[in-house]
């Protein structure tokens, strides 16, 4: 999807309606949705390829030549004249977010194997060390698709890492990483958020899911309280968050699983790799907007214990 921004400042009220008028000085766009995960990943070195749905339309082209300057393999038969690209655009003033108008398809129009995306997705995971597949319940991530590439995976040896969305009743079973956020893991493990002073139950979201999609590792982000890595349904750790200012937490969880399948392919432990992606996470949020982690600003942020080749 398109993350298109209209940034402007206000000083009065509409005489039309109680709302404030956004006097506009620029717009900017970057790459959003799967294609952020996949502008994370290239920033930090990694070759990559995205395998996703836009339209021959404006967006379209936009998205396209984000993706293409960052060095990103893009099909050309992932760009179908009558699809409409899924654009995000925030209307932004001082630096905060004031609005958010979507545009986006049914997800019927999203349907992967009459599109031809289960193709492309196949032919880059035959010399993939991993495959991330971000869903954001648009209609592309299918259960059919999902076990194409769960079966492939497996017969390469290629890591799986998952960033669900729960509303969907996917079965993710057995991937290398789920990587839910605080409210994703809760609908997950079947449970719901009862309001103020409710307290995060690790051990019961822990076992809910280990149980029901059995992955190697389940990492669980968390906002201001950090993330915490189970290993087990009973071995887990809370890291603390990293982040010291916040402007924008837009797009925080797509560096997360960026910098976690990062480090596991290049043969770092899962200890080291969500360590990474919690100090990644932290230099991303003290950034307004969708953005990316270069390399060189994780590098410089992390521990002498981190700074491996």
């Amino acid at each position: 999807m398109l993350d298109r921004y209209i940034w402007g400042d206000t000083s009065r009220i509409s005489p039309e309606a109680p709302v404030p008028v956004v006097d506009v000085s620029h717009e900017s766009c970057t790459a959003g949705g799967a294609a952020n995960v996949a502008l994370n990943l290239a920033s930090l070195g990694v070759q990559v390829t995205l395998c996703g749905l836009s339209g021959q339309d404006d967006a379209g082209a936009a998205l396209a030549s984000i993706v293409s300057k960052a060095g990103i393999a893009y099909s050309r038969k992932l760009q179908l004249p009558s699809f409409p690209t899924v654009v995000k655009t925030r209307v932004m003033v001082r630096h905060q977010q004031l609005c958010r108008l979507d545009a986006e398809p049914p997800h019927e129009r999203h349907c992967p194997v009459r599109n031809g995306v289960s193709e492309v997705i196949l032919e880059a995971l035959a010399n993939a060390d991993a495959v991330i597949i971000s869903d954001y319940a648009k209609g592309l991530v299918t259960q059919e698709i999902l076990d194409r590439i769960f079966f492939e995976a497996k017969a390469t040896g290629a890591i799986t890492v998952v960033d669900p969305k729960p509303k969907r009743k996917l079965n993710f079973h057995r991937a290398t990483v789920m990587t839910p956020n605080r409210s994703e893991a809760l609908e997950l493990a079947g449970l719901r958020d009862t309001g103020r002073g409710f307290a995060f139950p690790f051990k019961q979201v822990g076992a809910k899911i280990f149980e029901e999609y059995d992955p190697s590792f389940l990492v669980v982000t968390l906002g201001a309280e950090g993330m915490s890595l189970y290993r087990t349904p009973d071995d887990f750790t809370l890291i603390p968050t990293a982040a010291r200012e916040v402007f924008d937490v837009s797009g925080a969880g797509d560096t997360v699983v960026a910098v976690i399948t990062a480090a596991l392919a290049s043969g770092r432990s899962i200890n080291d790799a969500v360590s990474m992606a919690n100090i990644a996470a932290g230099i991303v949020v003290a950034k307004v907007g969708t953005a990316a982690v270069t390399a060189e600003e994780l590098f410089k942020a992390l521990p002498a214990s981190l700074r491996q080749n």
